[in-house]
């Protein structure tokens, strides 16, 4: 199944719904109230084994909602934490792994489909860049999971948009360093959606097709089967750090295959296989410009194919 979050028009209210082919089916007599949106999708996911023969009967037999009759929200609007790896993808002729490293992205960066990502109004950094990426979204508390039962923490996926500030590589802050979380962590910056794909709906998340356009230009074009560290261990290694709690997000990084700039008027979409896809806009106030299309430099090289650069037998 497909959880999502959505709003009738004129109507405040997040409500639960199944997104289909057809639309969206109003899941809200089903799912319980909560406080919030993002509990009550939180509280979705920790009864959805209970609430499942009902989604199921109103799968088969509810009447959708016309996608361009609702407005879609990010499915988890304020998750408690978000964790992304830094890179994690087989690159070029790269053939030494690298060490699993993570960073925290800022919850409130969240939005949705069809909402707008605002580039930030200084002149430090001299790019914002897109990185599309698949997350994991966790059933907890998990702590200390293995790979061997890294299933039990894991509730479904969606898709991320990273989008990062860089100047030199990476983002700075009039006379000093900003880190790389704070690079990518602005309002706007943690594009999350269309929903919720349930894990019996991706058997194998080492094994799909991510795809993002910049105003119709393809860029990212790669498989998930080139994670350097694929997600049992990403589930496994955060788990081992800190205890991961339900509706937590783990984003399993990027391949800079196919990077390029994002900048004012702009409209990107991202898409993977078994998920689902989503628009959004660009909006700078400042104008300004970067050149257009993929960026040839130490990151990117050719977006036209999907390669595996995966050596066959990895370190």
């Amino acid at each position: 199944m497909k959880l999502a979050l959505f709003q009738l028009p004129g109507d405040a209210i997040a409500r639960p719904g199944l997104l289909t082919d057809a639309g969206v089916i109003d899941a809200n007599a089903i799912v319980p109230a909560a406080h919030s949106p993002q509990a009550r999708m939180e509280g979705w996911i920790d009864a959805f084994e209970a609430l499942r023969p009902a989604l199921q009967s109103l799968l088969d037999h509810g009447s959708a909602l016309p996608l361009e009759q609702v407005r879609l929200l990010p499915p988890l609007p304020r998750p408690g934490k978000m964790l992304n790896c830094i890179a994690n993808y087989w690159e070029h002729a790269q053939r030494d792994v690298r060490p699993l490293n993570m960073f925290l992205k800022n919850p409130d960066a969240v939005i949705g489909p069809g909402d707008t990502i605002e580039l930030p109004e200084f002149t430090v950094p001299w790019a914002f860049m897109h990185e599309a990426e698949l997350a994991v979204v966790i059933k907890g508390p998990a702590k200390r999971v293995t790979q061997k039962n890294w299933r039990n923490a894991v509730f479904g996926y969606t898709c991320l948009i990273d989008v990062t500030a860089r100047e030199s590589g990476r983002a700075t802050w009039p006379n000093k360093p900003i880190a790389s979380w704070l690079g990518k962590s602005f309002d706007t910056f943690a594009p999350l959606g269309p929903c919720i794909a349930t894990a019996d709906e991706i058997p194998e998340p080492n094994d799909l097709h991510v795809q993002f356009w910049n105003n119709g230009e393809l860029r990212h074009n790669y498989n998930t089967d080139d994670m350097e560290h694929r997600v049992p261990a990403i589930v496994e290694f955060a788990s081992t750090i800190m205890t991961l709690k339900t509706g937590d997000v783990l984003s399993c990084g990027t391949n800079h295959e196919g990077l390029g700039f994002l900048q004012d008027g702009e409209i990107v979409e991202i898409s993977i296989q078994g998920i689902g896809c989503m628009k959004l806009n660009v909006s700078d106030p400042l104008k300004r410009s970067w050149e257009r299309g993929v960026y040839m430099g130490v990151d990117s090289t050719h977006p036209d194919a999907v390669r595996r650069y995966r050596p066959t037998h990895p370190a």
